[in-house]
């Protein structure tokens, strides 16, 4: 270890975060960031409570005579599968539940979307991307040599929530994105997935298909969507309880869901992302900003989670069985997948992006979030 090394005294992130500050105490920036979230975005508080459930009265009466009153999208996993059970057994609502299909479910992923959408008794619309052109996204991607390769699959997930929404004329989009378990995640890490013209740019200049029925929003479908079409999305893990162990054991008791062993583990290429990507890559443990906010949120104690950091992301075996299902269904060669791990660390600055526009239009997060806070 280096001789620099620094770890928080209060989290386990570490300098293997390239921006990491520490305070005089030794608590790093994160931490101090997400104090800032809890007052901003967690409203699980009795006010919170009133105001969520004025929410639901409203999207119910806005759903009259309707199929559905709201979206919500369903990969299989924790977050998800709980916000599905909230969704209908908790607050009676009428979901249509939208899944993404990018060619890399596992089959315990597809069992469990299976058993919550039918002891739910929620209709399901999945969305199959083609796979010859995301192959070739992937690729690109992966040429790219930035740290989120999953980018492609996560903007395409939101494209498609929010184009069913505005068709159906669904105004409402229940996620399951959430302060307790995702608040700490550094941007020198992860670029966030918006940003429609790094998708294009990457592609452009490394890919060989043309895709140009892949589901994108730009600046513009975003403005037109959330302000002028009036969609809203509400992350409704931030305005009820929420403790990671307790929703597994609820929707392990009530929906036969199975873990998966890690988070976002549902998805064979993003397990492969999170265990060995970006690990051999970059250096990046993305558990460590997952237990981070669990340690911030009382869920885990620190100890715990330096006992958990310390152990390898996924056992020898299962790495080696991911790198090599993952070269295969590319269908690149063991050579070409060396060439893309040795390849110079690439920021996305280094290609064409929106992201000093995205910055300006702050404003526009900020009102996004106000939204569902001014049900009275």
């Amino acid at each position: 270890m280096e001789s620099n090394y620094r770890i928080c005294n209060q989290c386990i992130m570490d300098t293997t975060v390239p921006d990491i500050v520490f305070d005089q105490d030794g608590i790093c920036n994160h931490c101090h960031d997400y104090n800032d979230r809890i007052i901003k975005d967690l409203f699980n508080d009795s006010e919170g409570q009133v105001r969520f459930e004025n929410l639901i009265k409203e999207v119910k009466r806005r759903g009259e005579g309707k199929q559905y009153d709201c979206i919500i999208g369903i990969s299989g996993g924790v977050d998800s599968t709980y916000v599905a059970y909230l969704v209908k057994r908790k607050y009676g609502l009428r979901p249509l539940a939208l899944h993404l299909d990018n060619g890399w479910n596992s089959e315990l992923s597809v069992a469990n979307v299976e058993q919550v959408v039918k002891r739910l008794d929620i209709d399901l619309f999945t969305h199959v991307l083609d796979w010859d052109k995301f192959r070739d996204l992937q690729i690109s991607f992966l040429k790219s040599s930035i740290s989120n390769i999953e980018i492609p699959t996560d903007h395409a997930i939101w494209a498609v929530l929010v184009r069913t929404a505005a068709e159906k004329g669904i105004p409402y989009i229940f996620a399951g994105n959430n302060i307790v378990t995702e608040s700490i995640m550094p941007g020198s890490w992860l670029y966030g997935s918006k940003d429609s013209r790094l998708i294009t740019g990457i592609h452009h200049k490394f890919g060989k298909e043309k895709y140009r029925n892949f589901p994108k929003l730009s600046l513009f479908s975003y403005v037109n969507y959330f302000l002028i079409k009036g969609i809203r999305w509400v992350p409704v893990l931030n305005y009820v309880p929420y403790v990671k162990q307790d929703a597994k054991q609820i929707i392990t008791d009530e929906l036969a869901w199975r873990d998966y062993g890690g988070k976002h583990y549902e998805s064979i290429f993003t397990r492969f992302f999170h265990a060995y990507y970006l690990p051999q890559k970059f250096g990046f443990d993305l558990r460590r900003s997952y237990l981070s906010a669990l340690i911030l949120s009382g869920q885990v104690t620190r100890a715990d989670a330096l006992s958990e950091i310390s152990e390898p992301t996924a056992p020898a075996d299962r790495l080696q069985e991911d790198k090599e299902y993952v070269i295969k269904k590319l269908g690149i060669t063991p050579a070409e997948f060396e060439e893309i791990m040795n390849a110079p660390l690439k920021l996305f600055s280094d290609y064409p992006n929106n992201d000093r526009i995205w910055q300006r239009l702050n404003w526009f997060v900020k009102i996004a979030r106000q939204w569902i806070i001014r049900v009275k």
